[in-house]
């Protein structure tokens, strides 16, 4: 199951101002967090080990290591059973922004007001920072509701 692709935002309306890589940071910043919080499918655990321990390391941003690993896709695939019960929930299914079942993106977009859209919002480490307490509480909520 696919929760996110980058084409699907940087092929329509998106900022011409920016480059297409920009369509992926709200989705490498939730795919990172997943996966450095032990919600990693065995794609990154096993397959891309190496690429996992310089995301760990923040020796690449969120989004160079999500282009480079999963192919500006965001699928099932990355992450563990649990990783994608709580994906579902909060990430939403289908068309990313504009996903109808899922808050993540409404935090996202809140967590960096006056940002002229959500693709302007930086792929940096202060970025991941500033999502990660919000992210970990809807996590532990999650948990406890589940």
């Amino acid at each position: 199951m696919k929760y996110d692709d980058a084409s699907w935002h940087y092929g329509g309306d998106f900022p011409a101002d920016l480059p297409q890589i920009a369509g992926a940071t709200h989705i490498a910043m939730f795919v990172s967090w997943a996966v450095l919080n032990g919600l990693a499918g065995e794609l990154h655990t096993e397959d891309f080990a190496d690429d996992l321990g310089k995301l760990k390391d923040r020796a690449i941003t969120p989004t160079t290591w999500f282009l480079s690993v999963c192919d500006e896709k965001f699928t099932d695939e990355d992450l563990n059973e649990e990783g994608n019960r709580f994906a579902e929930a909060y990430y939403g299914r289908g068309d990313g922004l504009h996903a109808a079942d899922g808050s993540y993106i409404l935090d996202y977009v809140n967590a960096f007001p006056g940002i002229a859209t959500p693709y302007h919002v930086s792929d940096t480490w202060t970025t991941f920072n500033k999502l990660e307490p919000i992210i970990r509480a809807r996590f532990d909520a999650w948990r406890r509701v589940g």
